[in-house]
């Protein structure tokens, strides 16, 4: 699985065959929706240069909007070009600047050795899944797990912005890069809705790889899931065919210039 560099855009796997990838990121603009908002700094964390205004909205949360400029196919970087087990899948882009403000996000959790998670949200044009809101709902967290509360909420905002539920993304403050076996059955209610959809694992203390994008393998890995009855922290049997029981995505595609918008539910009143 390739390694995200959240300083410089490399993408690393030190057991892939994948050449380290360079990219640079411009300037951000920003925009809001055409309702009445006040705009203010963002003041719920330490904002890195992308982002730069949040709208307040009573019944959301805040709001961060990120817009980069129009997007050429020679600014997009392939995760990894190894071959997948998973077939007839749609390509899905994804923003590195998504994958840096969640860390900013998560920070102070991750300097407490709290995980943090978040959900993607994604619409769907030419055959291809764009990944353009990040969720972080209310949340129970510890060191090895992270449980979204108030489940509805999320629904809501994919709902009424009519985006799919193209997984979600997590950090693993002192683990290293994986899944593990509560994080496949996640995935795994995920990837049931959405094939497309893929688990976001940043590992920020793993020594060979920092992040990692991951689905499970089907049929395999969705056929031990599916199979399988247990909770909490378990081993998971062979797959039928041989495969692993998760994958690398080699269908995503990291992409600079995707205007994309975090909404932070953590905030909002009860």
């Amino acid at each position: 699985m390739d390694n995200i560099n959240l300083e410089s855009g490399i993408a690393v796997d030190a057991n892939s065959t994948c050449t380290p990838l360079h990219v640079s990121f411009p300037m951000a603009r920003t925009a809001v929706r055409d309702h009445d908002s006040t705009l203010h700094a963002v003041g719920q964390y330490s904002p890195s240069p992308a982002v730069s205004w949040i709208e307040d909205l009573p019944l959301v949360g805040q709001v961060s909007h990120v817009i980069f400029p129009e997007t050429t196919n020679e600014h997009l970087v392939p995760v990894c070009g190894e071959s997948s087990t998973s077939t007839g899948i749609h390509n899905m882009h994804i923003s590195a600047r998504l994958m840096e403000e969640f860390m900013e996000l998560a920070k102070d959790n991750t300097d407490k050795n709290l995980e943090t998670c978040g959900i993607l949200g994604a619409f769907l044009k030419d055959r291809t899944f764009y990944v353009t809101t990040l969720i972080i709902p209310k949340q129970e967290t510890t060191s090895s797990s992270c449980q979204a509360l108030n489940e509805e909420e999320i629904h809501a905002i994919l709902d009424e912005q009519s985006l799919f539920p193209a997984g979600w993304i997590h950090t693993h403050p002192s683990q290293t890069c994986f899944l593990s076996s509560i994080d496949l059955h996640t995935q795994y209610s995920y990837q049931v809705m959405l094939p497309e959809a893929v688990a976001i694992v940043m590992a920020p203390t793993d020594p060979t790889r920092t992040s990692g994008i991951f689905r499970l393998t089907d049929p395999g890995g969705i056929t031990v899931l599916k199979e399988c009855e247990e909770r909490g922290f378990h081993t998971h049997p062979e797959t039928a065919d041989g495969s692993p029981v998760y994958e690398n995505c080699s269908n995503i595609y990291i992409n600079p210039n995707l205007r994309f918008e975090i909404i932070d539910l953590r905030s909002a009143s009860p």
